[in-house]
């Protein structure tokens, strides 16, 4: 899989597409364990936690797939749409909106993440950068399907 990406134009693209969702994992990544130190439930609390860290191992994974073609390491600024909903979901912590809106929060956060993958794939990407791009993907639904099941479960309550 040596050299997936290498210097043409296409290629180019496909680092800028990674360069994309790895902003995105970055946000994520706050995003989660920023979220997971607000939350008052233990169970939510340790998931939220663990996917921080899940976001790091995929921004790792895309992460040598540039460096494999030479590009240096990836800053550590995320996307301003990602500062921009952390902070929201600090000031619902603070303003006292429980679990239930932090769960709003980080469910949003993780559509948006899956808009970012949607269109990643939808670029003319190496197949073994696409293989895990798509593998993040389904991880990224199952994680905003759980966030939402257990949303609506503290609003039934």
């Amino acid at each position: 899989m040596a050299n997936t990406l290498d210097g043409s134009a296409k290629n180019r693209e496909a680092e800028r597409v990674l360069l994309d969702v790895i902003k995105t994992l970055q946000d994520g990544q706050k995003g989660f364990a920023e979220v997971g130190e607000h939350l008052k439930d233990p169970t939510l609390k340790r998931y939220f936690l663990a996917q921080s860290l899940q976001r790091a191992n995929f921004r790792a994974e895309l992460e040598n797939e540039l460096h494999r073609d030479g590009m240096p390491d990836v800053s550590e600024s995320g996307s301003v749409a990602g500062a921009l909903h952390r902070v929201w979901a600090d000031v619902k912590a603070k303003l006292g909106g429980g679990d239930s809106s932090l769960l709003e929060a980080a469910e949003e956060g993780e559509k948006s993440a899956l808009d970012v993958y949607r269109d990643a794939l939808e670029q003319d990407l190496p197949l073994p950068v696409r293989e895990l791009l798509s593998e993040q993907q389904a991880h990224l639904l199952n994680s905003q399907e759980y966030i939402q099941r257990n949303r609506e479960e503290l609003v039934k309550a």
